[in-house]
């Protein structure tokens, strides 16, 4: 079963919802047959490289919104955070353009095509990675020796980060997500899409993800027929009784 997630890596319920659904997943009965594809998806692209502005005061002056507003919304992100047994340090958020890190990302999808192995796939550990360190540690996303040592924490190799960081490798890449989502109607993220036909959006509950995959394995995979009463006389390619 295929599953695409649209997220960005500055959106705390993106954060959140990946963790949900990892949980869900992990307890699902046929998680070894699951593909879980990680896709491109930017909530303002518009950003510099770098904004000096805090979190609080970039959203409120973008967002239009009252200083106290944008302050409850952040304490209600942490609490539910903390529920899912995730640090969020909002102070030390630094407000910078996630596309780079989306771009290392599609740099370790190439890195995960050979692999068979599931536990030596990466992408789903850079991913965690990088929204953990820009909510929890600080992480400059637009710092190149930074993100160099988160992904070669997870795995790749060092020379190939840089390179890939100092050119526009995987531009292509990851705008054909963004056209992607945006042909589908995808406005928020997260949003989920499974087996290609259903959506999920938004963060759900663990519960909730786990309905869904639930829901869409049971419909690709029909359970056979089950006989009711005993056998009684009939014909075959044989013969009849």
């Amino acid at each position: 079963m295929r599953i695409d997630i649209w997220s960005d890596i500055a959106c705390p319920w993106c954060y959140i919802g990946l963790t949900r659904f990892e949980q869900a997943l992990e307890a699902f009965p046929h998680k070894d047959a699951v593909e879980v594809h990680y896709r491109t998806f930017q909530l303002d692209p518009s950003l510099p490289e770098r904004d000096d502005r805090s979190e609080m005061q970039y959203l409120a002056e973008t967002k239009g919104m009252p200083s106290n507003q944008v302050h409850q919304m952040l304490e209600t992100v942490a609490s539910h955070g903390k529920k899912a047994g995730l640090d969020f340090n909002m102070d030390d958020v630094v407000v910078a353009n996630s596309w780079t890190a989306h771009r290392l990302l599609h740099l370790a999808k190439e890195h995960d095509h050979d692999v068979t192995d599931h536990d030596q796939k990466i992408t789903s550990v850079l991913k965690r990675e990088l929204l953990a360190g820009h909510f929890a540690h600080g992480l400059d996303l637009s710092d190149h020796d930074q993100l160099v040592q988160v992904a070669v924490s997870v795995g790749l190799q060092e020379d190939r980060v840089r390179q890939v960081l100092a050119s526009d490798e995987f531009n292509a890449q990851a705008q054909a997500d963004v056209d992607q989502a945006r042909s589908l109607g995808v406005s928020a993220v997260p949003t989920y899409v499974l087996a290609e036909k259903y959506a999920l959006p938004g963060a759900q509950s663990v519960e909730t993800f786990s309905g869904a995959l639930t829901q869409v394995w049971d419909e690709l995979n029909p359970a056979p027929l089950q006989t009711l009463g005993a056998d009684g006389d009939a014909c075959g390619a044989e013969g009849c009784d």
